[in-house]
């Protein structure tokens, strides 16, 4: 069995104007001050990192990842999330997404889909260049709108869909394998991959495609009432990061899944900072010890009541405690007898 590595720490939240979030150096310093042993960058906030010159400068990603490791931490990943988002976006969400995008593909669907693929092929080769196997990304969501069949959908509608999204993503896939980096799918609502049936309904379409894996991160299955334990069990061999996030569903008479519309602060289901919420992380991280992860644990702060520094000093000392350091051996090897052929042949009674 192999120990998984941490804590690490998602950049997203964190990174500001403001030092010492506003530039790679002092923010590295903050986290390993936290107590995080790695950080997972997003590669869309350029005060961060400069995404073209890490996808073609090995000596670019050896001086940043240096910094870095002076500071105390370690690049666990890198994560495309946004980015990600944009290579498949259903129309009623275009001028909801645009600002994510370059200004010149702004207003243009079909170009900021292609920039968006790109970006993410350029996020893989400086991961490449990184040493760094998994990146993290969202699907995108074609099929996001129709998720509630009322009225009945039009036949084959999803399916068109999903050919689609599988036909955006298999060059990125196969870019993925020239780089020898998995792509790691935040399963999560607003993205088509939002569950365990729609990441199988994408592979099957892209044939199982080595390189086409999942980021588990338990909270966003407790908002959706799903299993999140039996989720590891199901997909062990394709569970290649994990986002340590912490999270509460309290239905009532007035709302449920769905959340009425309400605030963060309001709804039924809240991200909540680690160890406030529901997840059972005893649980889980011993399932994970259990299937052979030896990925990363990653804390990714989101908290509608606590303060994000708060959030990030106590999920450093949380993690930390919930790592289990694997054993090498059987808890009862003090009474191993030995191996005997011709004595187990007589305990069997065979011989």
């Amino acid at each position: 069995m192999k120990t998984i590595k941490g804590p690490g720490l998602f950049l997203a939240q964190f990174a500001g104007d403001a030092a010492p979030f506003d530039s790679w150096a002092s923010i590295t310093k903050w986290a390993a001050g936290c107590g995080y042993k790695g950080v997972q960058v997003p590669t869309w906030d350029a005060r961060l990192i400069d995404i073209d010159k890490a996808a073609t400068s090995k000596d670019y990603c050896d001086e940043w990842a240096g910094i870095a490791r002076e500071n105390g931490v370690e690049v666990t990943d890198l994560a495309s999330h946004i980015i990600g988002q944009l290579v498949a976006v259903h129309p009623a969400f275009d001028e909801w997404v645009d600002p994510f995008a370059a200004p010149e593909v702004q207003g243009k669907p079909r170009e900021r889909a292609e920039w968006a693929a790109g970006q993410v092929k350029k996020a893989l080769s400086a991961s490449k260049n990184l040493g760094v196997g998994a990146h993290a990304t969202f699907s995108g969501a074609l099929c996001w709108p129709f998720l509630y069949p009322f009225p009945q959908r039009p036949a084959g509608l999803v399916e068109q869909g999903f050919d689609e999204l599988a036909r955006r993503w298999r060059p990125i896939l196969d870019h993925a394998e020239e780089c020898g980096v998995d792509v790691c799918y935040e399963i999560h609502p607003m993205e088509d991959l939002h569950d365990g049936v729609t990441f199988e309904m994408f592979l099957e379409r892209l044939d199982g495609h080595a390189r086409c894996n999942m980021l588990y991160d338990p909270s966003h299955y407790v908002l959706q009432c799903l299993d999140y334990l039996d989720n590891i069990d199901i997909y062990a061999d394709r569970i290649r990061m994990f986002h340590v996030k912490d999270a509460e569903f309290n239905p009532t008479g007035r709302q449920g899944v769905y959340g009425g519309y309400q605030s963060w602060v309001n709804r039924a289901g809240r991200f909540r900072s680690l160890g406030d919420g529901q997840v059972d992380f005893g649980a889980v991280f011993s399932k994970m010890a259990a299937i052979d992860f030896d990925g990363w644990a990653v804390v990714e702060w989101e908290c509608a009541l606590k303060h994000p520094e708060d959030g990030a000093r106590e999920g450093a000392a949380f993690v930390k405690d919930h790592i289990i350091r694997v054993t090498p051996h059987a808890f009862d090897d003090f009474v191993d007898g030995g191996t005997d052929e011709a004595r187990n042949r007589k305990l069997l009674g065979i011989g």
